[in-house]
């Protein structure tokens, strides 16, 4: 397992791996304290990773900053935390032309009531870093969006607070679908499924949801806010929580395992297949054995099933033998 392992990373790290035509990485969580404006060492060491591996693109599925605070951040506050963000993520990005799609999360950009403010700010700075991609929905950028990248259409969902998506919202998703290529990924902060301790009950849990991913024919849903990475599936679906890249990592539910921080690796083939795979560790070169994660984590309304045993074709884990 070993040098299967070392095989993967030399993959991973080569810009050009020859079955990925298309490589995407998604971070999450990046953000500290309540107004913090710095960020830990170790995230511009995972950034200077992701650059050497070239992807096509990199997403954030929120929480990239630290709002939602009572008594209330002030806007110049607001404003310091996204400049601090962007000097420490966006603009090592854009200097090496790799384009960076983001969706809210609950401390960017919370739809709670009393937080309108910050919900501004993160359309006014993100408005001004938006990243030049093949946009075929964007009049709710940067919140519901979408957008074609090598065959692949990738959608942004607006959820940051707990319960299912407005029945607008889920209109919108079906509209932009009816449009899209066989390869689908809809991204969004909180999960459809709960993956972690203590969080369980923060996530859309809506069935209903799940119904409409599998009418659509999305192949993958990436979430945040849960601190873990866990690649599931149900219903034919693959739900991959990721591990936060900030502070904070979080058992998964049943177990005692706490994913290292660490950001998730996309490779997609030319016929859509997507391999998925987590690295970590404190150079973010050490790739995540997945047999180490539960088989399956029991979530009531469904089970997620662990991407390697679920007979999954169109997206798995990436061989670790």
């Amino acid at each position: 397992m070993a040098a299967s392992l070392l095989l993967l990373l030399a993959l991973l790290l080569d810009g050009a791996a020859p079955a990925a035509p298309l490589r995407v990485v998604v971070i999450s969580d990046l953000n500290g304290s309540y107004g913090s404006v710095t960020y830990q060492p170790h995230i511009s060491d995972a950034i200077r990773t992701i650059i050497a591996m070239e992807p096509d693109l990199v997403i954030a599925t929120g929480d990239m900053v630290a709002g939602q605070r009572r008594p209330h951040l002030t806007e110049a506050e607001v404003r310091a935390m996204w400049g601090a963000f962007h000097r420490t993520v966006t603009a090592p990005l854009e200097v090496a032309g790799i384009p960076l799609a983001v969706t809210p999360g609950n401390h960017d950009a919370s739809a709670y009531s009393g937080f309108e403010r910050e919900r501004t700010l993160y359309a006014e700075t993100w408005n001004e870093h938006r990243p030049d991609l093949e946009y075929v929905g964007a009049d709710g950028y940067p919140f519901t969006y979408a957008f074609n990248l090598g065959g692949v259409r990738f959608t942004s969902l607006d959820a940051t607070t707990i319960g299912a998506l407005s029945s607008d919202q889920e209109s919108w998703l079906a509209e932009t679908m009816s449009t899209a290529g066989p390869t689908r990924i809809v991204f969004s902060h909180l999960p459809l499924w709960p993956v972690a301790i203590g969080r369980e009950t923060e996530i859309i849990g809506d069935p209903g949801l799940a119904t409409l991913f599998s009418d659509l024919g999305v192949d993958l849903h990436l979430s945040g806010h849960h601190h873990a990475y866990y690649p599931g599936e149900s219903g034919g679906i693959a739900y991959v929580a990721q591990s936060c890249l900030g502070a904070g990592p979080r058992k998964l539910i049943g177990t005692t395992v706490r994913t290292e921080p660490g950001f998730t690796v996309l490779d997609i083939s030319e016929a859509g297949v997507i391999e998925v795979a987590s690295l970590s560790g404190p150079d973010f070169t050490s790739p995540l054995d997945v047999e180490t994660l539960p088989p399956t984590i029991e979530v009531g309304a469904a089970t997620l099933r662990r991407l390697d045993l679920s007979g999954l074709q169109s997206v798995r884990t990436t061989p670790s033998r």
